[in-house]
């Protein structure tokens, strides 16, 4: 009887918590947004979008049913242009030339960006504004060499022996749903698989990855909170453990700030370089839960116990430079160099041979694997506990009501 009225009681508060959300309070990661006018100055990535990804965004661009705006309209206007013809060389407009003189000089403030990079930053402002209509981003969507599947919160490339995994709901700062998660799992199974000799992980716009859609809390399953537990918890254990197993050496480039799990599994990976501008915040307890991504032993380890329970118990946000010094980032790049440097190095590294690079990262990870998977299950444990808590509904709901008063 008593734990009918708790289950119960759980099903009514999360209830709640969804009518919150659908009310229009704000979410941190799960809120449309329009793109504002900034444009980006940073040298080409030399693992931009495809002619055939630019192709699909411009049909999708025709399809939008909402009118962006005209600071949004000029914005695509600029980055098409520079896209197809590079820096802008055209002679500028009279004065009382209105219209032209707006688009030339949307154009010139893009300055010397190459042109794939234009052409990457238009699919991803295209793809932000199809998600921010309740759309797919999945015309980014890449077809992986050598398969029939498909992403839709990814795009998944092989390229240069690197196959590159990129988080692609920049509209949601890349916040991750479980069709995502199930999605990462299956890439990292193909990046296994394929010819690549090491897999790169990074987000498609300005963030990394925000954590947590947030949202994923509102929908639960027939079988009640309980169930809801279970299956988030079964999907994290699997999603973690695809990171343990992974044989190939793993890196990050973290193009921008990275929250929650996305910052705790870097302990598992190889390779972890971000721009100056990233940040790195795991607000566990402020959200009455937990850490996971095995970082409740990899952090202590990399940055001593004080240090880890600083970001794990008290929420400290670090800077990149911050991160560094701790340990948990290998190396800083300046924000407009960041993608020239980085890929130009990871291309280096591509020329190393495959076996020497797949053996080795094997035989360090073979030191702690049997003990990573027992951490992750005690995570994966204790946060399907603290997911069906009083204590975790109460600090949710807490954080949407201050996100309410902004």
């Amino acid at each position: 009887m008593a734990a009918a009225a708790l289950k119960s009681c759980s099903v009514w508060r999360f209830v709640k918590l969804r009518s919150l959300l659908r009310s229009g309070v704000p979410c941190v990661s799960s809120v449309p947004s329009v793109p504002s006018l900034t444009f980006h100055t940073t040298t080409s990535s030399l693992m931009g979008a495809t002619v055939e990804e630019f192709d699909q965004a411009k049909s999708r661009l025709a399809a939008l049913k909402k009118d962006p705006g005209n600071e949004v309209k000029l914005k695509i206007y600029a980055l098409f242009k520079q896209a197809t013809l590079g820096p802008c060389n055209a002679p500028k407009p009279g004065m009382l030339d209105f219209v032209n003189k707006a688009k030339w000089d949307a154009w010139k403030s893009l300055g010397s960006i190459s042109q794939d990079d234009a052409r990457e930053q238009y699919c991803n402002l295209i793809g932000s504004l199809v998600e921010a209509e309740g759309g797919s981003s999945a015309q980014l969507a890449a077809k992986p060499a050598g398969s029939g599947a498909t992403y839709q919160t990814l795009l998944v490339t092989t390229e240069d022996d690197i196959t590159t995994i990129k988080l692609n709901r920049p509209a949601k700062k890349n916040a991750i749903t479980p069709e995502m998660y199930e999605e990462i799992i299956a890439a990292l199974e193909q990046a296994t698989n394929d010819d690549s000799k090491f897999a790169v992980f990074t987000g498609a716009g300005d963030f990394y990855c925000s954590g947590n859609d947030l949202s994923n809390f509102t929908k639960i399953p027939e079988g009640g909170v309980q169930e809801m537990a279970r299956q988030g918890g079964e999907l994290l254990r699997r999603y973690v453990r695809a990171y343990i197993d992974f044989p190939k050496p793993l890196v990050a480039v973290v193009n921008g700030p990275a929250v929650g799990i996305s910052v705790t599994v870097l302990g598992l990976f190889d390779l972890v370089y971000a721009t100056e501008r990233a940040t790195f915040h795991t607000p566990f307890s402020q959200l009455g839960q937990s850490a996971e991504g095995c970082s409740s032993y990899t952090f202590p380890r990399i940055m001593g116990p004080s240090k880890a329970s600083e970001l794990l118990l008290f929420n400290k946000k670090l800077t990149a430079t911050q991160a560094c010094e701790l340990g948990l980032i290998t190396e800083v790049f300046p924000d407009s160099s960041f993608q020239s440097e980085v890929w130009a190095r990871l291309k280096a590294y591509a020329r190393l041979p495959p076996q020497s690079l797949a053996l080795s990262k094997q035989l360090i990870r073979s030191m702690d694997k049997q003990h990573l998977y027992a951490v992750n299950d005690a995570e994966v444990e204790r946060l399907m506990e603290r997911w069906t808590s009083e204590e975790c509904f109460n600090a949710v709901m807490s954080f949407f009501q201050a996100k309410a008063k902004l």
